[in-house]
């Protein structure tokens, strides 16, 4: 059911509820194969896009397998693209976790992993395959921590009372071992981007972390995602208007994989961002999954076209 602020809109793939052409993005430039590891998490934040949780496991745990049938379609349907991105829940509660990082690894892309940086991260036996695989690949490797504001008493907000804390250890020791770094923030719990921008550069400062707080893919800053707000419909002729570009959006170069529970194959999604929507659901296949996107939902006009975010660096 959509939401009261959106009424009427978002409601046909083709048309906008004015009665104008929607907008729709080709996969144009492939760049970024997305892999949702599964919907379990050690921590349940209070506005997660993906309700992950100790319990939510509506996206269950991928194999090291499924993970290496989708590279070979990569080759076989010659995407090229540069970056494999794994994210979840927290990717390393997914016993495959590293096998599926390293599989990427050897085959030469560079490969993009969110994580909250908390327990599930720092076993022993987890972080002696991390050490070997920064060791081995080096800047292959990018390790983004979700870090939703720079002052803990904010960022605890979202994420629970010490989870701050917990979060910076983890970036130490990753610093500590050479990994590279990177880190995603709340743009709307901060002040304004130049002050939340100027907040992580102090943090950063004070831990000796080589992190880039100016740089927009090394601190990343999304766009809260709130269904209830409302968001204008992307027509064919925004695009002149906003003086964007289809290839700009976010779906243009890249798409998700992610295994439903119950399912006997995974399946791929148009968009990080919208793992439960069945529109964005384009099939089994990286071929079926080359389809145009139609932009039929609140989070493609506000976090991608308006907001101008993307999931990868």
């Amino acid at each position: 059911m959509k939401d009261l602020a959106n009424l009427g809109k978002f409601q046909d793939p083709d048309v906008t509820a004015t009665g104008e052409a929607r907008a729709k993005v080709s996969l144009s430039n492939p760049e970024t194969l997305w892999f949702n590891t599964g919907t379990l998490c050690n921590i349940a934040c209070a506005n997660c896009y993906i309700e992950s949780s100790p319990t939510n496991d509506a996206l269950e745990y991928m194999s090291a397998d499924e993970v290496s049938d989708y590279l070979d379609q990569l080759e076989t349907r010659e995407w090229n693209v540069r970056e494999i991105a794994f994210t979840g829940g927290e990717p390393f509660m997914n016993p495959a976790f590293l096998d599926m990082v390293e599989r990427s690894l050897v085959r030469g892309y560079d490969v993009l992993i969110l994580t909250n940086a908390m327990a599930p991260m720092i076993r022993p036996q987890i972080k002696a395959a991390i050490i070997l695989l920064v060791k081995t690949y080096g800047d292959k490797l990018t390790f983004r921590i979700s870090l939703d504001h720079h002052a803990a008493a904010v960022h605890d907000t979202e994420r629970g009372v010490g989870t701050f804390a917990k979060t910076l250890r983890g970036i130490d020791w990753l610093s500590s071992i050479g990994a590279r770094l990177a880190v995603a923030g709340r743009i709307e719990m901060a002040e304004s981007e130049a002050e939340a921008r100027d907040g992580y550069a102090a943090l950063y400062a004070k831990h000796g972390w080589d992190i880039d707080a100016a740089n927009p893919g090394m601190t990343v800053l999304f766009p809260e995602m709130d269904e209830n707000v409302e968001v204008p419909e992307i027509t064919t002729s925004c695009w002149g208007i906003l003086n964007k570009h289809p290839e700009a959006v976010m779906c243009s170069s890249s798409r998700m994989v992610v295994k439903r529970k119950g399912a006997q194959t995974p399946a791929v999604l148009a968009c990080t961002l919208l793992p439960y929507d069945p529109q964005f659901e384009m099939g089994t296949t990286l071929e079926q999954a080359e389809a145009d996107v139609s932009l039929n939902h609140p989070h493609c006009a506000k976090f991608c076209v308006l907001g101008g975010a993307s999931c990868s660096a």
